[in-house]
C-alpha cells in the first residue's frame, strides 16, 4: 500500500512490502533508490513484516528478497553521517534491518536478487535458507572502512561456512562470487540471472508443502541443538524429545499416515 500527501502530490512507499503467494509470505526490502540500505523506516517495516508473517497461521514460509537490482547495500552511511539511528526504536532487540537477531519459528529464505556486500550478507546469513542470482556477490567489507561486521556477520559466517575460510573473508573484506559461495555450502541454489526470487518461491513451496508444526519444530531441533555439544549427549536427546511430544501427538501426525493409505494428498492443519 501506498500513501500520498495531496499537498506536494508525492507518493511515498512503505520501506519494505509483504504480500502473500499461497503459503509463502514475501518481504521486499523496498529502497531500490538507495539499493535498499537500511534506515530506520526499512528497520521498523521489515521487522513489522516478519513479525506478521510469524503470527499468519497461513504463512509456513518466509521469503526476504529486495527491490530493484540490489538486495541490500547495508547500513545506509548518509543516515549515520547525519547522525540519524537506523535501528526500530520500539524493538532494538530485532537487531540490524529489524531482521538480524529476529528469530520466527518458521523457515526463512533469502532470494538475494543482487547487491549483498555487508548487511546485506548479514540478512542472509540470519536466513535458513538462501538463493542467490548468479551475478551476485557476497562479502563483508567493513575492515575496509575501520569497521567490523557487528550484525551478525563474524559471529555467523564461522558457523556456515570453514572458519579459516571465514576468516580470509572477514579479515580482507574481499567479495565473494555466487559460484563460491554454492561451493562452500553458504547458500542452497544459484539462481538463473533475474530469477532469484523465482527460484527461492519454488524453494519454499517445497517446504510449505510439509506438515507446518513438523517443519517448525524440525527448526527448531536444529538451531537449538547446534551449540549443544555431542549428539550422543542428553541435553540435545531432551530437545529431541520435547519437539517429538509436540509433533507426535498433533493432529498432523495422525492425517500424515492416513493420507498416505487413502494415496490422497494430505490436509495440513498445523496443530
Amino acid at each position: 500500500m501506498t500513501t500520498s500527501d495531496p499537498s506536494t502530490a508525492e507518493t511515498i512507499e512503505p520501506a519494505a512490502l509483504f504480500e502473500k503467494r499461497g503459503h509463502v509470505g514475501v518481504i521486499t526490502l523496498n529502497r531500490p533508490k538507495a539499493m535498499n540500505a537500511v534506515n530506520s523506516a526499512l528497520s521498523v517495516a521489515a521487522g513489522g513484516a516478519l513479525a506478521q508473517a510469524q503470527e499468519d497461521p497461513e504463512v509456513r514460509v518466509v521469503v526476504i528478497t529486495g527491490a530493484g537490482r540490489g538486495f541490500c547495500a547495508g547500513a545506509d552511511l548518509k543516515e549515520l553521517a547525519r547522525g540519524n539511528r537506523i535501528d526500530d526504536r520500539e524493538h532494538p532487540e530485532r537487531g540490524f534491518a529489524g531482521l538480524a537477531q529476529h528469530f520466527v519459528g518458521k523457515p526463512t529464505i533469502a532470494a538475494v536478487n543482487g547487491y549483498a556486500m555487508g548487511g546485506g550478507t548479514e540478512i542472509m546469513l540470519a536466513c535458513d535458507l538462501a538463493v542467490i542470482d548468479e551475478t551476485a556477490s557476497l562479502g563483508l567489507p567493513e575492515v575496509k572502512r575501520g569497521l567490523f561486521a557487528a550484525a551478525g556477520g563474524v559471529l555467523r559466517l564461522q558457523r556456515q561456512i570453514p572458519q579459516k575460510v571465514a576468516l580470509e573473508v572477514i579479515l580482507t573484506g574481499e567479495p565473494m562470487s555466487a559460484a563460491r559461495a554454492h561451493e562452500l555450502g553458504l547458500v542452497n541454489r544459484v539462481a538463473p540471472q533475474g530469477t532469484a526470487l523465482e527460484v527461492a518461491v519454488e524453494l519454499a513451496e517445497l517446504i510449505a508443502a510439509n506438515a507446518p508444526l513438523a517443519v517448525q519444530q524440525s527448526k527448531r531441533v536444529v538451531h537449538e541443538s547446534s551449540s549443544a555439544g555431542s549428539d550422543w549427549g542428553p541435553e540435545v536427546w531432551a530437545i529431541n524429545k520435547d519437539a517429538l511430544k509436540i509433533v507426535f501427538s498433533s493432529r498432523d501426525a495422525k492425517e500424515g499416515p492416513t493420507a498416505f493409505a487413502e494415496k490422497r494428498a494430505p490436509v495440513w492443519e498445523g496443530r
